[in-house]
């Protein structure tokens, strides 16, 4: 109740509670718990001995609570979690005794037993050649001598996790420094027995690999507890003094194998090529033989049977071999003769010019001349128009010359 409530002074003595005496109640009570019954008559030289006063049960009581108490946070203490992703190694009395795995765990409380909780999924980095900044060199760890007595300038990162806390927190006092030196033996074996143009050009994720497998192999042989995820060459460079000159001769390699591939490419376009059209004139000389030798054998032939006629009459087979072949001659022409029958002179009529001067939209060019009407020219004959050319003209020849040697 508030000290400014209008109910108070309504009663005589009335006003707020009396802290001491609520204090002194309260402390009667905790003496009553252990044995003590009440505050002991006061007497004229001080307090009389009596049952108020504390007894061996109350200081036995009052030891024992404490003692329980104490024993009870002690025990308590021994509770400890580990979380997600950790360990928990237990030691007794300074020796390792087990590793507990994720969740609730109890051990005995300190200094019997004591727990360190590793974290073995947790990525740890080191750097070799530079700290935090691949600017920031460091030219002890970076600068490295290759087979063919080069300097290289190498800066790379190691990644690595735990999977062993109790090697990693027992075997060895410094593991973490195990990983840098580690480290920088297996970069400097393996730089050692390469090139240099295979560590600076296309060697880097080659030794990348092979510096991880020896790392591991060492880190291993000395029970660390640690395992190597990754090796990343951040910079793999000339040293500064030399770098324009070794940057030029990366260059011209690549320029070089730039000009291979541009060649290698040209060559696979043109020689496919080549192959087929020499495949393609191979069988055209082999189709055009096999037309000669028909075409020879044909006439051949036909020239056998054509003798054959000939020996059982002579007289008309001369006559259809002229007429064949005046025929084939005149086909290749445009020129037409008109025989008048009853007359000895021949007419010639230009045909060609005919047919190019009846063609339509045409204009008859100055000069030229112009067709007669067809009175004028002849009276009315049958004129014979000869078919074009045909493919027998050539056989038709070779038998007109046969037939001009027989009759010679």
């Amino acid at each position: 109740m508030a000290p400014n409530d209008p109910q108070w002074g309504k009663k005589p003595n009335d006003g707020p509670p009396d802290l001491d005496e609520i204090l002194r109640k309260l402390n009667q009570k905790i003496a009553g718990l252990f044995g003590r019954r009440g505050p002991a008559p006061a007497g004229p030289s001080g307090p009389a001995p009596g049952p108020g006063m504390p007894s061996g049960a109350f200081f036995g009581g009052s030891i024992a609570f404490i003692v329980i108490l104490v024993l009870g946070v002690w025990l308590a203490s021994g509770f400890y979690i580990v979380d997600e992703g950790r360990r928990g190694v237990v030691l007794r009395l300074g020796k390792y005794l087990e590793t507990t795995m994720p969740g609730p765990r109890w051990h005995v409380p300190f200094p019997i037993e004591s727990v360190e909780v590793v974290n073995v999924s947790q990525v740890r980095t080191v750097e070799v050649g530079y700290r935090g900044n691949p600017k920031n060199k460091q030219p002890a760890e970076a600068l490295m001598l290759t087979d063919d007595e080069n300097i290289v300038d190498v800066q790379f990162a190691i990644q690595y996790t735990l999977k062993s806390p109790e090697d990693y927190l027992f075997t060895n006092r410094n593991p973490d420094d195990n990983v840098l030196q580690s480290a920088e033996t297996a970069i400097r074996e393996i730089v050692g027995k390469s090139k240099m143009d295979f560590v600076l050009a296309q060697g880097r994720s080659e030794v990348a690999a092979r510096v991880k497998v020896l790392m591991q192999q060492i880190l291993d042989r000395y029970k660390t507890g640690i395992n190597i995820t990754t090796v990343s060459l951040q910079n793999v460079q000339a040293p500064e003094q030399v770098l324009a000159a070794f940057e030029d001769v990366v260059r011209a390699g690549q320029d070089r194998e730039r000009f291979k591939n541009e060649g290698q490419a040209y060559a696979n376009s043109v020689v496919p090529n080549a192959r087929g059209v020499a495949a393609r004139l191979l069988e055209e000389a082999n189709g055009y033989k096999e037309t000669v030798v028909a075409t020879a054998q044909g006439d051949a032939s036909r020239f056998r049977q054509i003798l054959a006629e000939y020996e059982k009459a002579p007289q008309v087979t001369r006559e259809r071999l002229y007429l064949e072949a005046m025929q084939q001659i005149l086909s290749s022409t445009s020129k037409v003769i008109v025989d008048q029958k009853g007359g000895q002179n021949l007419l010639y009529l230009p045909l060609d010019r005919l047919m190019q001067m009846s063609a339509p939209a045409a204009a008859p060019a100055p000069g030229a001349d112009v067709p007669l009407p067809r009175a004028a020219t002849a009276p009315e004959t049958p004129v014979t128009a000869t078919p074009a050319a045909s493919a027998d003209a050539i056989r038709s020849r070779e038998s007109l010359r046969s037939r001009d040697r027989e009759a010679r």
